[in-house]
């Protein structure tokens, strides 16, 4: 299926210093992190940002796809970075965050990881029921658009593909138990109102990984999408000055 006008990944070369790989969320597309990568990429950074599989098309492609699709297709991006620039960075946000997550446990040599409003569980009680039900009803009632700010919009799916939310929830469970492995610098940035991803998910991230540098900064006046909301300049700027700071101390550290 042709791709949404909008929905397209993106792409930048820049410095061989810095590459971030850019992780968008679950039924989203690269144009919720695309301003975001615009602002890296004015910073100098080599930016990639892939549409992960399923996505940006129609819902019911997502259910053809499991989270081993979404998590290869991130992978295969980041090796790229890796061969060349000698600082790499995964941000993501919301299902984006969990892959960036599990890229980290399995990837050690990431420098930083930045996530807004990761996900690795849900305290819905329909969730429980969620195995049973995605064999039965292809899809719910959709998840996008979560924007404080007046006249926001994210491109994303208007449906909620019950099966590829089912491996999703598989996903969580694994990078759940894997937390205790990621040791790189994380800046987590959580929004203080999130209609989509509970508030635990970031204390159960922020208690799990054994992180000696790990921040949390609250995002006061943005829903979930914080990327496209009223927080979204702070955001950027931050994860700039998080990078900017852990390359400069790597560097050091060669001297």
């Amino acid at each position: 299926m042709p791709v949404l006008s909008g929905a397209e990944p993106f792409s930048h070369d820049g410095s061989d210093d810095i590459g971030v790989l850019l992780c968008h969320g679950f039924t989203s597309t690269p144009q919720s992190m695309r301003a975001w990568g615009e602002h890296l990429a004015a910073e100098g950074c080599t930016v990639r940002c892939p549409l992960l599989p399923g996505h940006g098309t129609r819902w019911p492609d997502l259910n053809r796809t499991t989270w081993h699709d979404w998590y290869r297709a991130a992978e295969a991006e980041l090796a790229e970075l890796r061969g060349r620039c000698s600082s790499v960075f995964v941000f993501g946000q919301s299902m984006g965050g969990t892959l960036t997550l599990r890229l980290a446990q399995e990837h050690p040599d990431i420098a930083g990881i930045v996530l807004v409003n990761p996900s690795v569980l849900t305290q819905r009680r329909a969730a429980r029921l969620l195995p049973l039900l995605s064999r039965v009803w292809p899809a719910a009632g959709g998840i996008p658009g979560d924007i404080a700010k007046p006249g926001g919009f994210e491109l994303a799916y208007q449906r909620l593909p019950l099966r590829a939310m089912a491996s999703l929830q598989q996903l969580w469970g694994v990078v759940r138990a894997d937390l205790g492995r990621i040791r790189q610098p994380v800046l987590l940035f959580r929004s203080a109102v999130d209609h989509v991803v509970e508030p635990v998910n970031a204390a159960t991230v922020l208690d799990g990984v054994r992180s000696e540098d790990l921040t949390e900064v609250v995002l006061a006046d943005s829903f979930h999408v914080a990327t496209l909301d009223h927080d979204a300049p702070r955001l950027f700027s931050g994860s700039v000055e998080f990078l900017q700071r852990i390359h400069r101390d790597r560097v050091e550290e060669l001297v």
